[in-house]
C-alpha cells in the first residue's frame, strides 16, 4: 500500500475533466470554504466549465497516463458520472496510509461522495460524514484571508490537506481542514502514524501548492507562505529544504481561476528520482535536477482553471515501502 509520497509508484487512480462544474447554488459551505476571497458573491463564476477546458484537461490528463503507463505504473480512472462538481482531483476526497482507505468529510456539500466515483478501485474505504451544519463555518472570512472558513463545530478536512512521511503526516489546518479533522484523522491512524498541524501559513487551501515531500529526510517548501524551518512542526525541522523558484504562471481561462500561480508547484514523484512537472516550470526543474531527480515536463493547461496540478489529480493507492 502508499505511506509515503515518494516510494516507487506501482498504482495509481488519475482524474478526469468530465462534467466539472461550479454548482450554481453558492451553499454557505462553498462560499466560506472556496470562495471566501471574494467579497461580492456575484463575482464567482458559475456553472459548468466551458467545454474547451473539458477537452483541452482531458488531453493532458491522457498525456499524463500515458507517461505513467510507460513508467510501469497500473492506471485507474473514476466513472465519468453527472457529477454536483467534479472527477478531477481523486486527491481531495480520499485519504491513504497502508491499509487505512478513508473518504475524508469534505466541508464542501456538493462534493460530498464525490469519491464513490472511483470507490470500486479503493481497499475497503471507511466513509466519514459531515454533516453541514451551518455552525461548522464563519462567515467572517469573507473577505479576510486571517480568519478560517472552519470552526471546530464538527470534524471537516480535505484528503488533500495531507501529506504523507510514513510514520509522520503533515496536516494543513486552513479553509478546508480544522483542527477536530486532525483529531480524527489522528483516531484513524492509530499508533500507524503522528499527525503533525502546520498552521497560521496558508488558508486558501489545500497542502500541496506550499509543501511537497521529494524524499525521506527532503522537501519543497513554497517561501511565500513558509518563512523558515520554524513554520514546520517536529520532526519536519530537521530535513532538507528545497525552496521552491518563483513559479512560472502559465495563465487560466478568462473568467475561471481556481489557484494561484503556486499550483505550478505541484508536482508528483514516480519515484525519488523522478517527477512529473507542468512543462513551463523550467526554473522548478533546475532546481530539482540538482538534486538529482529528473523532471518529466508535461503539459497541464488548465491547472490553475481547475484548481489541481499532478499531485491534485492523482490518488496513489500502491508504492514500495521506503
Amino acid at each position: 500500500m502508499s505511506k509515503n509520497e515518494w516510494g516507487q509508484l506501482k498504482k495509481v487512480i488519475v482524474g478526469i475533466a468530465d462534467n466539472a462544474k461550479i454548482p450554481t447554488d453558492i451553499d454557505i459551505s462553498l462560499r466560506c470554504v472556496n470562495f471566501a476571497d471574494k467579497t461580492d458573491e456575484s463575482e464567482i463564476q458559475k456553472g459548468p466549465y466551458p467545454q474547451q477546458v473539458i477537452d483541452e484537461a482531458n488531453e493532458d490528463l491522457e498525456t499524463f497516463v500515458d507517461f505513467l503507463k510507460g513508467e510501469s505504473v497500473e492506471v485507474l480512472r473514476p466513472d465519468a458520472t453527472d457529477c454536483n462538481y467534479y472527477n478531477y482531483c481523486p486527491r481531495d476526497s480520499v485519504f491513504v496510509h497502508d491499509k487505512l482507505t478513508l473518504a475524508t468529510p469534505m466541508p464542501i456539500r456538493a462534493r460530498k461522495g464525490e469519491w464513490r466515483a472511483f470507490e470500486k478501485h479503493l481497499n475497503d474505504p471507511r466513509n466519514v460524514r459531515c454533516y453541514y451544519e451551518s455552525n461548522l463555518y464563519n462567515t467572517d472570512c469573507i473577505g479576510n484571508k486571517d480568519v478560517l472558513a472552519l470552526t471546530d463545530f464538527e470534524p471537516a478536512f480535505d484528503a488533500a490537506n495531507v501529506i504523507r512521511a510514513n510514520e509522520h503526516v503533515l496536516y494543513l489546518v486552513s479553509n478546508s481542514g480544522n483542527k477536530l479533522g486532525a483529531t480524527l484523522l489522528q483516531n484513524a491512524l492509530g499508533d500507524r502514524a503522528k499527525v503533525h498541524l502546520l498552521q497560521d501559513v496558508y488558508s486558501y487551501m489545500h497542502i500541496d501548492s506550499t509543501v511537497a515531500f521529494l524524499r525521506e529526510g527532503l522537501l519543497l517548501a513554497n517561501p511565500s507562505r513558509i518563512k523558515t524551518k520554524e513554520d514546520l512542526p517536529e520532526p519536519f525541522r530537521s530535513w532538507d529544504i528545497l525552496w521552491c523558484p518563483e513559479p512560472v504562471d502559465i495563465g487560466h481561462y478568462p473568467g475561471w481561476c481556481n489557484a494561484s500561480t503556486w499550483i505550478n508547484m505541484n508536482l508528483f514523484s514516480v519515484n525519488t528520482k523522478l517527477v512529473a512537472l507542468e512543462k513551463h516550470q523550467e526554473p522548478l526543474r533546475k532546481a530539482l535536477e540538482a538534486q538529482g531527480i529528473e523532471c518529466a515536463m508535461l503539459p497541464m493547461r488548465h491547472q490553475r482553471t481547475l484548481g489541481g496540478g499532478f499531485h491534485c489529480v492523482t490518488l496513489d493507492i500502491e508504492r514500495d515501502v521506503l
